[in-house]
This record gives C-alpha cells, structure tokens and sequence, in this order.
C-alpha cells in the first residue's frame, strides 16, 4: 500500500514539474515545430497617367502551394485541380513528385475566386499564400510605357523596372503555428506591418498615347511596314506626353512574347536620321553670324565631289538662299554649309543637344546613339553627316533636339513623370538663330517644301521630313526609314512629335509621303485635345501636284 502511494506522490510531483519547470521549454518545441513566419506582402503603389487614369494596379490573388509527402487527392479531384489552375493534370504530378521537395508553388497569382474553389475541394497537403497579381486597364496601348512585373511582383520592363524601389514597397512578417495540413491554427503575433509601395504619376497622357498609337497602326496598315514608333513632348515642360511602338504586346497576357514586340523602338533602336539632321546645319550657320537666312548658296550643278566621293540633290536646284536650302533638303547645299566650319564648331552643337549621350530620362535601355570624335572626321565624314548619314540617334533624342527650336536656343531635361514645378532651360544658341531656323522648319512642311502633308488646317506647323537607307553589315540596302519630326502650333508651340516608319514596302517611302501624314494626324489630334488655340486661317491642306521630291 506504502509503495502505491509514494508511485502516486511520484507522478503528481513529475507532473507539477512539468507544469511549473518545462512549460516554457515544451512551448519552445511546439513553436519549433509548428510556428511558423509568413510573410505579409505589401501591396505594389499604383502607375497613373497625368490625369489620375489607373494605368497599373495590384489585385488580391492566392498563390497554391502544396507539401508532395501529404497531397492525399483522388484521380477526379486531380483533374478538377488541372482545370481550375489551367494546367495539365502530368504537371501537377510531375511537381509534387519532384525528388527533395517538401514544398512546391502549383500556380501563382491565382484569382482569389479561383482560389477559392480549389480550396473547396479538400485535397489534403494543398495550401495557400496570399499574394498580388498585377493588371494593366489599357492593355497593349501603354505596354512600353508601364512594363510589366514578374510573378515575384518584380519590375521587369518599362517604369515598373525604373521605380522598382519605391513602386515596391516593404513587405512585413507575423508568426503563426500551423498544423501538419498548414492550416493557421493559432496567430502568433505581427512581427512587421507591411509597408505598400508609392504610387507614380506619369507625364503621359492616356488619350494622347491612344492617339499616338491609332495612327501608327494606321500607317503601318498602309505601307505594309515592318514596324513604327512616335513620341508626343510637352515643348515647354519637357515632359513626355506619348511614347508609342508597334508592334506592342499586351502585358496582361505575355504567353507568346517575341523580341520585336518587346522593343522600345523610341528609347532603344537607333538609326540614320537623314535629312531630319539638316536643320542643325542650318542653324550653325546662322549662329555664326556668317550666314543670314537670304545668303545664296550655289548648289548647281546638284552634285558635288569630295576626295573619291560623290554626294548630289535628287535634281538640280541651283541657286539656293540658306533657308531654301532647308526647304528643299539639298544635300549639296547642307554639305558646303557644314564644310565651311571646323569640325570640332559642328560636333560642339550636335553634342550640345545630346547626340552622342543617353537621354537622362529615368528610363531602361535609353542609349546614346553614335556621333565620331571630331578629330575623326574627314571633309566627306563632315559633308554627310550634316544631312544625317554617319550618325545614329534615337527617336526620343531626335525628339528632344527640336525642342531646342521649340523654345528660342535653350533646353530642358525630359521627363516621365508628372511636373509640378517648371524646370529651368539650358542656353544652347541664341533665340534669334532658334526662330530663323524655326520659320525655315515652317518653310520645309508647307506647300514649297518636301513635307506639304504634314499640314494642319487651322495650325501653323513646322517640322523636316527624313528619309534614309537602313544599314545592314556595314552595308547600306535597299530597305528605308522614314521619319519627320516637327511641332505646333509655330506661334507659340506647345508639342514637338517625332514619328519614324521603319521598312515601308507598299511603293512609297519617302519621309513626306509616309511619316509627315502621321505627324499631321496625330498633332490635330493633339491641339484639339489640348484645347489648343487655332494660329492659322488655312482650313485645308495645299498639296502642290509635283511636290520637292526629299533628296535621300
């Protein structure tokens, strides 16, 4: 009996013991064995246009995840699984078979109604993670502008790289203990909040980007081209209204990307700008005081040799003031101008409007172009690029160089984003030599000039068209683009638009005939827009029955 009652004693003693001396200890096992610390993501900060118009957002969706050693499921619940995650049901096996595993993602970013009824159906081992999926509300119009995110809510093109930081935020932690189907049974605590991303206004305007967008689309339908971009700026703010290429991609459906729809032909691809590049020429003359716009220039007899080379006008012009030479984009006449300067004069000016060097516009992939050292240069090297051969720039560079135009000498920085203050300009020439070649570049898209379509009824426009053979190899090919870069109204302007079509096959490619109609369509577009104030009488185009054919 004795020894029945001290086995008693024992166990009441172990088991106070226990109580009072291990609790703490067992519990650590517990949490050791069950606890867990989940991370809470933070919600991505949302894209908008300038105008407040949701152009990126993250939605609420589940991640499926399942421990292989556990999934316990029937051959009608697997097929039911494949369905609802829209993959195949050898898939889902060859995951959760995975040697080594003890966790695997089934699908990411699934819409929580779809989470739902996978949940539904009770298949042992399966388990979720709340996450975010990113949506894009214009789809394909804005795809090089926004970019996209991965599944890990991570930028990978356009401004969702460039604000990657700040568009991320900072995700936050709790504890919970989870039992061995990972069902939360019991919240631990919150050991971090979540801390949701920025959001980023854009300088883009969504209407004007549609714009830009349909009539490039259009114009690539009527030429049969191979491909096409535009840029809209805001002359006197520098920021950057539309940015549109074809061919795009929707980023909300990015199952069969090519390469060529991933291109940002604006910011990444550079070419020969061709006669676009003239008006730079002109306006080195006029800066050095040592041409007016009224000086002759004798270009006859529409050719001209320099050492073994030959370079020539597509006719004969004769001779030729300083802004017909413009108007008329005579190679001969741009070439004696330019080599009437040192080379080092000229390269000054170019690089001054950021030839050569990436644009500083918080973007991905911007590129500098090629402009030779000028002490490179040989008299022919000099001669050509001055109507825009031996030179490679970008559209968006091209863009921002006319602004210089624009804004009587001086420039600003472009932007993507949204401007509260105005940014002050950078002195490049003198107002005066700004807006001769100005009321030159209004010559060269009116009726005497070689981009008459470039007209706007109830606008005064100004602008050059350029026309150039693709390089291929080091060789020149029988392939083209086209391009024009003007702005509006001349008054007072408010837009510069750049548009260049790459490869029109459909007969015509000159840079009037196939890029000028572009700008035209998409700057009306603009100025109504815009609300902007008519500056011209002229109610419709003047096309003249045997316009100034763009020497090439």
């Amino acid at each position: 009996m004795m020894l029945i009652a001290l086995a008693f004693l024992a166990l009441i003693g172990r088991a106070i013991w226990l109580q009072l001396f291990t609790n703490e200890f067992l519990q650590r096992q517990g949490e050791s064995r069950y606890g867990r610390t989940m991370e809470l993501p933070a919600s991505r900060g949302k894209i908008l246009d300038r105008n407040g118009l949701v152009l990126a957002s993250s939605l609420p969706a589940r991640a499926v995840c399942a421990t292989p050693e556990e999934v316990k499921a029937s051959p009608e619940q697997f097929a039911e699984l494949a369905r609802l995650l829209q993959m195949p049901v050898a898939e889902i096996h060859q995951r959760l078979g995975a040697e080594g595993k003890t966790f695997v993602y089934l699908k990411r970013q699934v819409e929580a109604d779809v989470a739902e009824k996978v949940r539904a159906l009770g298949i042992a081992g399966l388990h979720q993670r709340p996450e975010y999926k990113r949506f894009y509300p214009e789809g394909e119009a804005l795809a090089h502008v926004v970019g996209f995110t991965n599944v890990e809510d991570i930028g990978q093109e356009g401004m969702e790289l460039a604000r990657q930081k700040e568009l991320a935020g900072r995700p936050g932690s709790r504890r919970v203990l989870r039992d061995n189907l990972h069902r939360v049974f019991e919240d631990v605590g919150t050991l971090r909040e979540p801390l949701d991303g920025r959001d980023l206004q854009l300088s883009i305007d969504a209407k004007i980007q549609f714009h830009a967008v349909s009539a490039l689309r259009e114009a690539l339908r009527e030429h049969r081209a191979k491909a096409g971009a535009a840029v809209v700026l805001d002359a006197r703010s520098g920021e950057v209204l539309a940015l549109a290429n074809l061919p795009t991609y929707n980023p909300n459906e990015r199952g069969q990307l090519s390469g060529a729809q991933l291109r940002n032909r604006v910011i990444t691809d550079t070419f020969e700008p061709g006669s676009t590049m003239k008006p730079f020429t002109s306006a080195l003359a006029i800066e050095s005081g040592r041409y007016a716009p009224h000086t002759v220039i004798q270009t006859a007899p529409g050719r001209m040799t320099i050492g073994s080379a030959t370079i020539g006008d597509s006719h004969p012009h004769g001779a030729l003031t300083v802004e017909e030479v413009l108007q008329k984009s005579s190679n001969v006449g741009t070439a004696k101008i330019a080599l009437s300067f040192p080379p080092e004069t000229m390269w000054n000016l170019l690089t001054a409007v950021g030839f050569g060097q990436p644009p500083e516009l918080g973007f991905p992939g911007a590129v500098a172009g090629r402009v030779m050292p000028p002490r490179s240069w040989r008299p022919i090297n000099q001669a050509t690029i001055s109507y825009g051969h031996g030179i490679s720039v970008s559209l968006i560079q091209l863009a921002r160089a006319y602004t210089v135009f624009a804004r009587d000498g001086d420039m600003v920085p472009l932007s993507m984003l949204r401007l509260s203050e105005p940014v002050a300009g950078v002195k490049v020439m003198e107002p005066g030599t700004a807006q001769a070649v100005r009321r030159m570049l209004e010559m060269a898209a009116g009726p005497g000039g070689t981009a008459p379509k470039a007209q706007i009824p109830g606008y005064r426009v100004a602008g050059k068209t350029g026309t150039a053979h693709k390089l291929e190899g080091g060789r020149y090919v029988n392939k083209y683009i086209a391009s024009f870069v003007g702005f509006a109204p001349v008054s007072d302007p408010r837009i510069v638009v750049a548009v260049m079509i790459d490869e029109p096959s459909a007969g015509r490619h000159y840079g009037g005939e196939v890029a000028a109609p572009v700008f035209a369509q998409i700057t009306g577009d603009v100025m109504r827009a815009l609300r902007i104030a008519p500056d011209s009488p002229q109610v419709r185009q003047v096309i003249p029955a045997d316009p100034v054919k763009e020497t090439q």
